[in-house]
């Protein structure tokens, strides 16, 4: 079945509602997280595996309701919003970082100039072009930032005006690039802020531990407002990045939740009752650097694209459930219908390389196809690489490398082809789309298209009618995938993951977000 529409029928697990730990029970939950995080500043990440550690470490000034995702309140204990829906107004609560000291709006003030302050080099400071003059601040149009729409009325009350009227602003205030952060903490300690001993956060839980390679520890904070509701005492995240480790791992009894199963192993976990398979907003894909050649010549990116047969992927290699597809806003989001992208077609897609000057693949360089350390990515990779040698005639080269390394290669524009991930950050196409407009810090591919760029910002601000600007998101999607192609999509995740039947309190969603504050276990 394509797209979310019917969520129920790819549910294989839910898990119901907390229930309080039986008297004495040691509330320990470890987790596999697949990765070693690159950082834990809010600021600079862009990964899943440190969003799981930093969304528990921070509060922003909304949190996500762990079943439905919808906007509840965090810092903020409530918020106003103006009739035309440009001026927010948030209470925040009396609330304290782990060092005693009080949230105020300020913190948020400093943390956003932060994000959008060039110097800092964040990758997501878009997130914040929605305040008014929030863009122009990044781009040095303006320096002053009091012009920015942020503004601490008193120490308990933050207004924030936006450029124009954004749906889903609430969502984004519980991101983790919204989120406070600690200015004496930073100045006190430059870069190394994030470490144990240092690291000063508001969160529900606090770091007591980092060994790199080994484990990352987070205990409960008592100083939390709603530290009465935590039930877990510690987490632990292992940063085991082979899978079948993980998996192994899990099964000793070593890790209570492993969120992906590798291929090899889905066979025998779909036996099992810990296995669950669910919907998940996101994307697998292929980053093209367009700085490099052959891939500068978007026949040949078109032809890379064209030669990969993305149902026989999903069937035989990947194999659990996952959506193929040729377009890179993940189907079934209300309102929007998703153009489409370059189909399967082996002999056009030797045409077009032909026609690039490589006919037959005579002639074509060698071309390195980077990806992260993991089974599900060796595999993939793998597998396209021996597609575009049978429809291509071309042998591409593969390398793999860690985590933290891959995001620096990528980030710096060192590769030519690299295996890439999106999930969404909200439910809306923007969150896939807006990452590609000139410069934007996740585009990381050198694309620059003025129409696309245009669309965007029409879909952003100018368009009132809703269908409209789907349409209109809709027409830059294809500029994007079949047109100009910087990228490659192959297929629609799912969720895959072993959960340990004494969890409670994890809820299924397409963002795979399950806050440990509503996590405990039974015996």
């Amino acid at each position: 079945m394509r797209g979310y529409r019917n969520l129920a029928a790819f549910v294989i697990l839910a898990v119901v509602c907390p229930v309080s730990p039986s008297a004495g029970q040691e509330q320990v939950f470890r987790i596999n997280n697949t990765a070693e995080p690159e950082s834990l500043d809010p600021a600079l990440v862009t990964g899943v595996p440190e969003h799981r550690i930093i969304g528990n470490l921070f509060e922003g000034l909304t949190t996500s309701d762990p079943k439905d995702l919808s906007p509840r309140p965090g810092m903020a204990a409530s918020w106003t919003v103006s009739r035309d829906g440009l001026v927010y107004t948030f209470k925040l609560r009396d609330a304290r970082w782990t060092d005693g000291k009080p949230v105020t709006a300020h913190d948020f003030v400093y943390a956003w100039e932060r994000v959008l302050n060039p110097k800092t080099g964040a990758k997501y400071a878009q997130q914040l072009f929605y305040l008014k003059n929030g863009e122009d601040y990044n781009k040095g149009r303006i320096s002053d930032f009091t012009q920015v729409g942020v503004k601490a009325l008193d120490d308990r009350s933050l207004q924030v005006t936006l450029r124009c009227p954004t749906a889903y602003f609430l969502d984004l205030t519980s991101f983790y690039t919204l989120y406070p952060v600690p200015r004496r903490t930073i100045e006190a300690h430059g870069k190394d802020w994030v470490k144990p001993g240092r690291i000063v956060s508001n969160g529900p839980f606090r770091l007591v531990s980092w060994v790199p390679q080994k484990d990352l520890i987070l205990e409960k904070n008592p100083q939390h407002w709603d530290a009465a509701a935590i039930k877990l005492q510690k987490v632990i995240f292992l940063p085991t990045d082979d899978l079948n480790t993980a998996y192994k791992q899990f099964l000793a009894g070593e890790s209570d939740w492993v969120p992906t199963v590798p291929p090899a192993q889905l066979d025998a976990a779909r036996n099992r009752p810990e296995f669950y398979v669910m919907p998940y907003l996101g994307t697998y894909y292929f980053r093209f650097n367009l700085t490099k050649p052959p891939i500068t010549d978007v026949r040949v990116r078109k032809a890379l694209s064209m030669s990969v047969d993305r149902e026989s992927l999903t069937k035989y290699v990947t194999k659990a459930g996952e959506i193929p597809s040729s377009t890179f806003v993940p189907a079934g989001m209300r309102g929007y219908e998703g153009g489409r992208g370059l189909p399967f077609d082996g002999a056009g897609a030797k045409k077009l390389l032909a026609e690039a000057g490589f006919p037959d693949g005579r002639g074509f360089p060698k071309v390195e196809v980077l990806y992260s350390t993991s089974e599900l990515h060796r595999v993939v990779t793998q597998a396209v690489q021996q597609m575009w040698k049978e429809h291509l005639g071309i042998q591409m080269d593969l390398t793999n490398v860690e985590w933290k390394v891959y995001l620096a290669r990528q980030g710096s524009l060192d590769y030519q082809i690299s295996r890439a991930g999106w999930i969404g950050d909200y439910v809306d196409p923007n969150t896939f789309l807006d990452m590609w407009i000139t410069g934007g810090g996740n585009n990381q591919t050198a694309w620059s298209n003025k129409r696309y760029d245009d669309l965007i910002a029409q879909a952003a601000c100018k368009i009132v009618n809703a269908k409209d600007r789907m349409q209109t998101l809709r027409e830059a999607e294809k500029i994007l995938v079949a047109d100009e192609v910087p990228i490659m999509p192959l297929y629609t995740y799912v969720n895959k993951g072993m959960l340990s039947r004494r969890v409670k309190g994890w809820w299924p969603n397409i963002l795979d977000q399950h806050p440990l504050k509503f996590i405990s276990l039974e015996r």
